[in-house]
């Protein structure tokens, strides 16, 4: 097919395989590591023991699916409820459940901020990729509408308002924007809206009282 092609798509599809390649050598790096300790029959192989390193693989891996039109949706949790990871690679040495239950302790708080940053970084590098790679008129990151968030608001009392959400990409329309929704309002007023703009209206979702027409 290469030879069929144009220079500059031959440079795309070059650096397509190339990339792929890099995130099949990760792969296989991690199950040579891995293949030797002892494990349970059916757990997977193939999961990184850096959680770093995992979750950038996880974003490279979705990166690559939608740049060759594999899928358009995806969902993916860099951390689970009830999670007892602990970071020591950002200072954080208790579980990240225990220091979620704050208490409003200055200490714990902090903790929770550097999870949260640390998530954030992790997060701005698959944004940083999606930009860097050419997908039509523009970049990957131009063509999609990316949600990051959590389901809580307020994690030590389970709170899930005021509920702080990010959208990325080009489909969001005018960005650098700081929305504030009214207090209580429903997420799924926030869902409504984006079914509209993929050409799906809907009258309710979930708990939904209208739509949050919160983007430009």
């Amino acid at each position: 097919m290469g030879r069929d092609l144009g220079p500059r798509d031959q440079t795309r599809l070059g650096d397509y395989l190339d990339n792929l390649r890099e995130i099949e050598r990760r792969i296989q790096q991690t199950e040579a590591r891995n293949s030797g300790q002892a494990v349970a029959l059916d757990a997977p192989i193939g999961v990184p023991d850096s959680f770093e390193e995992h979750v950038g693989l996880m974003f490279d891996l979705l990166a690559a699916a939608w740049q060759t039109d594999v899928t358009r949706v995806f969902t993916f949790m860099m951390s689970r409820e009830l999670s007892q990871r602990t970071y020591p690679q950002v200072g954080v040495t208790e579980q990240h459940h225990s220091v979620s239950h704050h208490q409003n302790n200055a200490d714990k708080m902090a903790q929770v901020v550097k999870i949260n940053t640390y998530h954030m970084r992790l997060y701005a590098k698959f944004l940083a990729k999606l930009r860097a790679t050419e997908d039509g008129g523009g970049s990957l990151l131009d063509h999609v509408f990316l949600l990051y968030g959590a389901g809580m608001g307020d994690s030590n009392a389970h709170a899930s308002d005021p509920l702080p959400l990010i959208a990325a990409g080009g489909a969001v329309g005018r960005g650098h924007r700081h929305v504030q929704l009214p207090a209580r309002t429903p997420v799924g007023n926030l869902w409504l809206n984006v079914a509209e703009r993929f050409g799906r209206a809907m009258e309710r979702f979930g708990d939904s009282t209208g739509k949050a027409d919160v983007f430009a």
